[in-house]
């Protein structure tokens, strides 16, 4: 799997444990198990729709997809939200110094 071995996968969950500690990490599978299958069934949507007719339509599909699916990523995983909260505000910040 990816050139892990036991030791590093070992080293991983270590270093997982220690950051999110042992109450939160079944929430934060959760969510990634929600997001994931979420991203599943848009999958399946998109392939069992029709072909549109036109290629335009396409792409305005897709896009409003995707963020459906980002938006209900930000709310099922716990902690997306406040980093996404943080990036916003140093967008701000960014946009702030430069003028």
């Amino acid at each position: 799997m990816f050139g892990l071995g036991t030791p590093e996968l070992i080293v991983i969950g270590v270093i997982v444990l220690v950051l999110f500690g042992a109450k939160r990490i079944p929430d934060i599978g959760k969510g990634l198990g929600g997001a994931i299958r979420e991203f599943k069934d848009a999958r399946k949507e998109i392939s069992s729709d029709p072909p549109k007719q036109g290629k335009k339509e396409e792409p305005k599909s897709k896009a409003s997809v995707e963020s459906k699916l980002a938006e209900r990523v930000v709310h099922q995983v716990p902690g997306v939200k406040q980093v996404m909260d943080v990036k916003d505000k140093v967008d701000k910040v960014k946009e702030i110094m430069k003028s």
